[in-house]
């Protein structure tokens, strides 16, 4: 049976040190090895340092080791999962490769030195472990060649995407001798360990992604020249307009650095003939950039160039830079008012305008462009557009799009215009297959050859969307809906305008929990928004403080805190499943439910200081509590340590950068789980309601809470005092941090004294509705509605 416990990855550049990084946040221990330094440095001189040195031998894979410590966006989940990450050298520690399960090799793009490598690779490894090639262009057939019968059963190319913690797609590309249970395993080893979203590619130049996504970049530049647009126009269309990520053409451009880019696009120049050979060929002004150094971020300037708060973009055609332009046509404004981007693409490609002209010029040579490749790269229409979704941020696969324009009323169109469309697609449309997916009783099929397919998904990837069309929903109102996730559990999903809670959510948790204790196994808190939530509905409540309606907000915060109660106390267990931003509110949801089961990407915070306020639905309470419950049992604590650090971690507004450092936050406690791969996440949440069903649950006790009273809250505004002494914080900060350390204290009792839970939802609710009669707190609330940021005043 095939385990991966222990890696090695050879070669530590940007790319390596990645790899292992990733590996080291799932758990891994990795070791990461570079070549041997020919010469010394002048501190290693200064130090009397010599070759022989191990921290000289091994100085190139520890700088890149220890650079993981200041990359951003940061590389680590955790920094602790450094030490998981060994430095060593190709001359000492190849020896080592016994002792490991699978050796990943990510040196420089040559084929000769990847051969190098592998022979000693072949030389040292165990039998039986797996060997792989990040190559982005080199023939995996290739590499293999001359090496033992072991060693090419257990050979394949394993594709990452930069930055390997945040991209998706893993391409894995197996050659004609490699194993089919060593194939299965990598990509079930992918998708369930490594979180990846996993494709099968064909051993081709550039594989999938980088094959289309490097065309169309090409095509988009050569249509810019041809049609007089400037850089910053085509970068305003080519965004999330129409479904792409912020970065657009040009900025994904400067990210990714223009060395890396014209790489690749020669990997596939050198590769192919004829008309496809002519697609690949670097622009002159491209290559005039290349000799400048312009390569984009990493260099300080690429397609813009930022001046004190200004961006520039650069003129093609003069290579000087000038104001930033946007394309702004009836076309786009009309497409700003549909919803979708299918609906927005079909109102834009169509459209008869300089932006209408540019988007069909850009999508049509690569709709026909990948059309042509299926079979070549990939087996079928659903690997290309996955591989383009994970691989490149789409939200729509080129066959997808293709699709959502419509494939009849294209092809004509492209005909019309001179495209070349592959017989296939005249053969499926002749057939009557209109479209290259349909969805019948909540399954997705795709056209292959006449027929319409099943798209076969992991069992652990729940569709919302689908899983309602087959099943309905139990009830709904316009912030949430309760659905049936099968097996006895039920689902709450938030859909409010960026899941904010407001009265709605409250109404649906409450309706939820009465329905769940009656007739299921328990609940699951979750969705698949953009956000798990970013918190309560922050107009809602300005609106009702600019009216003085003290009142109505005071119901409206004790029903939030009666329902966070509910969920704490349910007799079924609740399980949340947070993603993505979960701050405020959405943290709040989460700390009192029985398990928290976050995603690896989870950003949580209460950060309510930010808008002039404190949490006001328990936040602080169940923050306290859960850093008391980690303390371990019988054994004497600070507890004005514990009030300490809960009032500087909502004082300062932190907001951990991933699931685990919400951990090390205690926002989690050890009990609750991570899933590295988001779209398991609903399952897992699942699994963890059965789990504790199963074990028979039973809610947590009503126990006192023992709090530091008059004396711990001295002790919290010594801190915040010499703060705003020297400066760094204002008075009105001061006086949120008074309200704040009032609450975390417990009020004026004396220390130690244990006080029950209504008492602290009490202190912290007249807390937060004081500071809603603070003019300076409508302020920055105001300002946080407008401008999206915080105000300091």
């Amino acid at each position: 049976m095939q385990q991966i416990k222990k890696a090695a990855v050879l070669g530590s550049g940007v790319m390596g040190s990645g790899i292992a990084a990733h590996l080291a946040n799932i758990g891994i221990p990795t070791l990461l090895l570079d070549i041997v330094p020919r010469e010394l440095t002048d501190e290693e001189k200064a130090k009397g340092l010599t070759l022989d040195d191990k921290a000289v031998r091994n100085r190139i894979s520890e700088a890149g080791r220890q650079k993981l410590l200041k990359q951003k966006p940061a590389p680590l989940t955790s920094k602790k999962n450094l030490a998981l990450i060994e430095a060593g050298n190709f001359d000492d520690d190849m020896e080592r490769l016994k002792d490991v399960d699978w050796v990943i090799e990510v040196v420089v793009e040559n084929l000769n030195i990847k051969k190098q490598v592998f022979e000693k690779v072949d030389q040292y490894r165990k039998q039986g472990s797996v060997v792989s090639s990040n190559t982005s262009g080199i023939s995996v057939e290739v590499m293999a060649e001359g090496r033992s019968e072991d060693f090419k059963k257990h050979f394949l190319g394993t594709h990452f995407f930069n930055p390997p913690r945040y991209l998706k797609l893993l391409e894995v590309i197996p050659t004609k001798n490699t194993d089919a249970e060593v194939l299965a395993f990598m990509k079930q080893f992918g998708e369930d360990v490594l979180g990846k979203g996993v494709v099968e590619a064909k051993d081709t130049p550039n594989f999938i992604a980088n094959r289309i996504g490097t065309y169309g970049l090409l095509v988009t530049v050569q249509e810019m020249q041809k049609g007089g647009y400037s850089v910053g126009e085509v970068d305003s269309v080519t965004g999330p307009l129409i479904g792409r990520p912020k970065s657009a053409t040009f900025r994904t451009l400067d990210v990714v650095g223009l060395d890396t880019f014209v790489h690749v696009a020669n990997n596939v120049y050198e590769l192919v003939d004829g008309k496809e050979r002519e697609a690949f060929e670097i622009p002159a002004f491209i290559k005039e950039m290349l000799n400048k150094g312009w390569l984009g971020s990493k260099s300080g300037q690429g397609f813009f160039l930022k001046q004190g708060k200004e961006i520039l973009e650069l003129d093609p055609q003069t290579l000087e830079y000038g104001p930033r332009k946007k394309l702004s046509t009836a076309a786009t404004e009309l497409s700003k008012q549909e919803k979708g981007t299918a609906n927005k693409m079909k109102a834009l490609v169509y459209a008869d305008d300089r932006a209408g002209k540019l988007l069909w010029n850009i999508l049509s040579p690569v709709l026909i462009y990948s059309a042509e490749l299926l079979g070549t790269i990939a087996d079928d229409v659903a690997a290309i557009d996955k591989a383009m979704k994970w691989g490149f941020g789409w939200e729509l696969g080129p066959f997808e799009t293709w699709d959502a324009i419509g494939v009849e009323k294209s092809v004509k169109k492209m005909e019309e215009s001179g495209g070349e469309i592959p017989s296939w697609i005249h053969e499926m449309l002749e057939k009557g297959f209109t479209s290259f997916y349909k969805e019948e009783e909540g399954n997705l099929y795709f056209y292959q050859n006449g027929e319409y397919k099943l798209v076969e998904e992991n069992p652990k990837v729940i569709n919302l969307k689908r899983l309602k069309q087959q099943k309905g929903v139990i009830k709904k109102n316009s912030g949430a809906s309760l659905v049936d996730l099968g097996d006895g559990v039920a689902l709450l999903e938030f859909h409010s305008k960026s899941n904010a809670i407001g009265l709605d959510i409250i109404q649906m948790i409450n309706f939820s929990i009465d329905e769940v204790e009656k007739n299921f196994k328990g609940l699951v808190i979750g969705n698949q928004g953009k956000n798990f939530s970013v918190g309560a509905n922050l107009a809602m409540i300005l609106m009702e403080a600019q009216d003085d309606n003290i009142y109505e907000l005071d119901m409206v915060v004790r029903h939030f805190q009666q329902a966070m109660m509910k969920i704490k106390y349910s007799s079924k267990p609740v399980v949340s499943a947070p993603f993505g931003m979960t701050l405020g509110g959405g943290t709040e949801v989460c700390l009192p439910t029985a398990h928290i089961q976050a995603s690896s990407e989870t950003y949580m915070g209460l950060v309510e200081v930010g808008v002039g306020l404190i949490p006001g639905g328990g936040g602080n309470k169940e923050l306290y509590i859960k850093h008391l419950e980690s303390m371990p049992n019988g054994i004497e604590f600070d507890l004005q340590k514990v009030a300490n650090k809960v009032f500087e971690s909502i004082a300062m507004a932190k907001v951990s950068t991933s699931g685990e450092e919400a951990r090390d936050n205690n926002f989690l406690n050890f009990a609750d789980g991570i899933s590295v791969n988001g779209d398991h996440l609903l399952y897992d949440a699942k699994q963890a309601v059965l789990t504790l069903h199963e074990k028979g649950y039973m809610p947590p006790i009503r126990k006192k809470v023992p709090v530091t009273g008059e004396t711990g809250y001295a002790t919290l505004l010594l801190g915040a005092k010499a703060m705003m002494y020297s400066g760094y914080i204002s008075e009105h900060d001061m006086k949120i941090a008074k309200k704040l350390a009032y609450v975390i204290a417990g009020g004026k009792v004396p220390f130690g004294t244990e006080v029950d839970e209504q008492y602290l939802l009490d202190l912290e609710r007249e807390a937060f509705l004081s500071l809603l009669a603070e003019p300076k707190t409508l302020q920055r609330m105001q300002h946080m509605l407008v401008k999206g940021k915080p105000l300091r005043n």
